[in-house]
């Protein structure tokens, strides 16, 4: 079984914990995922199985969205409901035009801290394991895209948000940021992946059902469709599935450093490959 899943991850299990279910329950050698979620958060998580695994990096870089519920007035340690209250402020200025147009303005190229209670790494040592020890230190600005964000319901103090964004984009710090804009402090209450690419949430499968969700597994040939195919002869074949480069005359349809799809003379997916000037490196051998 070399597939990808499109899981709808639950409430309060960590990704690792997910695959590891998923790896037990559907008997497979070797499982991983594309983008952790936090253990409070639900939603997609893309499970790859087996050979799957070798194309999770390929995956990392999709666009994503997400609904979130955020409470205002009150700031906490680690952005969200299950960290220590930090700071609590008054509300009652607040309106819901106020609201809106401060929201309006983290859409575009944004400027974003890690949380500390983060798995980002700074000189080697992750955050959360210093936010442990009671440490806080200075992390790096990120640039991230929020291509959307909307609110999409009102019940002072709280608020819903549905966003969507870039990858490497933390929703605790944007409703962090949001609550220091607005002065009034707000952290995170729920949060729900509803898209990661083309894999929406109204498609997924949930854990309890992942033996029966056959319509939720996706092939590799499916998944990376975005790569461009290439067709090799028998002679092209038997180079490229020993990891020799090959010199193909369909290399000019490809531009320089682009990755594409390697197939047999019958259209049979072998191997992920990449323009290297004049020629086609194999990058990923894939054992289907």
């Amino acid at each position: 079984m070399n597939v990808i899943i499109n899981l709808n991850k639950p409430y309060g299990l960590t990704s690792h914990q997910v695959v590891s279910r998923v790896k037990r329950l559907l008997g497979a050698n070797k499982a991983g995922h594309t983008g952790t979620l936090d253990p409070m958060a639900t939603g997609v998580l893309l499970v790859c199985l087996n050979e799957a695994t070798k194309i999770s990096g390929f995956l990392l870089d999709m666009d994503k969205q997400y609904n979130a519920r955020v409470k205002l007035g009150e700031r906490t340690d680690t952005y969200d409901s299950h960290g220590r209250i930090i700071e609590q402020k008054d509300i009652s200025f607040l309106t819901g035009s106020l609201l809106s147009e401060t929201v309006k303005e983290f859409k575009g190229h944004i400027k974003q801290k890690p949380p500390m209670y983060s798995a980002v790494k700074v000189g080697g040592n992750a955050l959360y394991k210093l936010a442990r020890k009671g440490m806080e230190i200075e992390r790096p600005e990120r640039s991230v895209e929020i291509y959307d964000i909307r609110i999409t319901g009102i019940d002072i103090p709280y608020f819903n948000l549905t966003v969507s964004c870039a990858k490497g984009t933390y929703i605790r710090t944007l409703c962090d940021d949001i609550g220091k804009k607005l002065g009034t402090g707000a952290h995170l209450v729920s949060l729900e992946r509803s898209r990661v690419g083309p894999f929406d949430i109204k498609n997924s499968v949930s854990l309890d059902n992942i033996k029966s969700g056959e319509k939720s597994y996706y092939s590799i040939d499916y998944v990376l469709s975005g790569l461009r195919e290439i067709i090799l002869d028998d002679n092209e074949y038997r180079k490229a599935i020993n990891g020799q480069p090959i010199i193909s005359n369909k290399i000019n349809q490809l531009a320089n450093r682009e990755f594409c799809r390697l197939k047999g003379a019958k259209g049979n997916l072998f191997a992920i490959g990449i323009v290297d000037n004049e020629i086609i490196r194999v990058k990923r051998i894939l054992n289907l």
